[in-house]
């Protein structure tokens, strides 16, 4: 419910404000939480522009990886990454189904056309580890372009990593219960509906083949050059905040000690992956 002029008039007490919130059945415990998430999410956007500002300036590339099951609410957080970047030196990049051309090329060659020249930033809302598991899953690769995948992802990486490349990966956990929540939300929600699609729809029925091979994704493609870094994401905000935090404090930029927030990531929340691909969602 908005606040009238009149009522803003009347708040000049922590008391008159108290009774006010109170009149118009507005929750003040939500509400105050609600205004720290979003004073939080500033703070931590602004610390986003210091660090690419020193991106843009060191001519240095960043590329961050957003995986985890649908709806796991990676295409939200992403959002609020670059909410204020600066357009020209950020993009996101969520590719559609590839092309009969794309399909007899190498694998990865979509991809590497979209990685992050020198003084950028780029988000991947899913990225080449779709071969690692939504395609194995959907029917969509066969075993021997798994396979090859999977045996070539990990030199590929040592190699961009080689070139400078920062690459963060992300895995959005989320447990079965909270999927089929919000799966239910994007169907009774006109403005969300269109984010339903036919992978979807199976992605309950097909929970336990999506855990085998993300299982064997983490396990197989943690490394020290780039490991994956897992997110508690039932709590969507909190997982859009403690996210922003981890690649803060991943990345050395100027100034960065004079931070307002805090810039330690909750580790209940964001952790890195250590072989615990069981206990995830």
């Amino acid at each position: 419910m908005k606040l009238t002029e009149e009522d803003l008039k009347t708040l000049n007490s922590r008391k008159a404000l108290k009774k006010m919130l109170s009149s118009k059945k507005i929750s003040i415990k939500k509400t105050l939480k609600e205004i720290a998430y979003e004073e939080e999410l500033e703070a931590l956007q602004e610390e986003l522009l210091k660090m690419q500002k020193w991106v843009i300036d060191e001519q240095k590339k960043v590329a961050i990886f957003f995986e985890g099951r649908d709806a796991a609410g990676k295409g939200g957080t992403i959002s609020r990454f670059t909410q204020h970047l600066r357009p020209r030196e950020s993009r996101v990049v969520a590719l559609p189904k590839p092309t009969e051309t794309e399909r007899g090329q190498w694998y990865f060659r979509r991809y590497v056309s979209q990685l992050p020249n020198p003084g950028e930033i780029v988000f991947f809302d899913r990225s080449w580890y779709n071969r690692a598991v939504v395609e194995p899953v959907m029917g969509f690769c066969d075993d021997e372009q798994y396979h090859r995948f999977m045996g070539q992802v990990n030199d590929f990486e040592q190699m961009l990593h080689d070139e400078g490349l920062v690459l963060i990966k992300f895995w959005f956990a989320i447990s079965r219960e909270e999927q089929a929540k919000r799966f239910e939300d994007r169907r009774k929600n006109a403005l969300k509906h269109w984010k339903l699609s036919p992978v979807d729809e199976k992605a309950q029925r097909k929970w336990d083949d999506f855990t085998r091979y993300k299982n064997q994704m983490l396990t197989q493609t943690h490394t020290h050059h780039c490991p994956w870094v897992i997110v508690e994401a039932n709590d969507k905000r909190q997982a859009r905040l403690e996210s922003i935090r981890y690649v803060l404090s991943r990345i050395n930029y100027p100034d960065k000690a004079d931070a307002k927030p805090s810039l330690l990531y909750d580790p209940n929340i964001v952790k890195p992956y250590h072989h615990l691909a069981s206990q995830l969602d």
